[in-house]
């Protein structure tokens, strides 16, 4: 570990969530931040070489765990059964997909707690996705050459 990595990548994290929140809060389009993308930013900094950080896997991930959610929300609703239920089936197309990111297991729990629908799809997860992936990707090859 190089000496300022903790610093280079928890102003990183920083930078990105920030973003994120910028656009949550300063546009009229929607939201574009949810809480586990605060758990994406730490692996797309500090483990950037990872299965987990890919950029399919932050995506698509994300994706499949918000739809499963979201799925769960509107024809069960919340339980202890269905919370559970929501991130075990998460996790299993996740890895039968093989686009495991372990954040995105906390994106069922998000969706049932909040009471989201389908909108929730392209933004927070959809939009939110993408910007983190290629700020991030932008920042890793650019600022710190990785």
């Amino acid at each position: 570990m190089k000496k300022f990595d903790p610093i280079s990548n928890g102003l990183s994290v920083a930078l990105v969530i920030c973003i994120l929140s910028a656009l949550t809060f300063d546009s009229s389009v929607g939201v574009w931040l949810i809480f586990s993308f605060g758990s994406s930013a730490l692996i797309l900094f500090v483990f950037h070489d990872s299965e987990f950080a890919k950029a399919k896997n932050v995506f698509f991930g994300h994706l499949v765990s918000a739809i499963v959610g979201i799925l769960f929300n509107q024809y069960i609703g919340i339980s202890a059964i269905s919370l559970g239920l929501s991130v075990g089936i998460c996790v299993t197309l996740m890895m039968y997909l093989k686009i495991v990111h372990p954040p995105a297991a906390a994106n069922p729990l998000i969706v049932l707690f909040a009471d989201a629908s389908y909108d929730f799809i392209l933004f927070p997860v959809i939009s939110g996705s993408i910007v983190l992936i290629v700020i991030s990707s932008f920042i890793n090859r650019t600022v710190l050459g990785r």
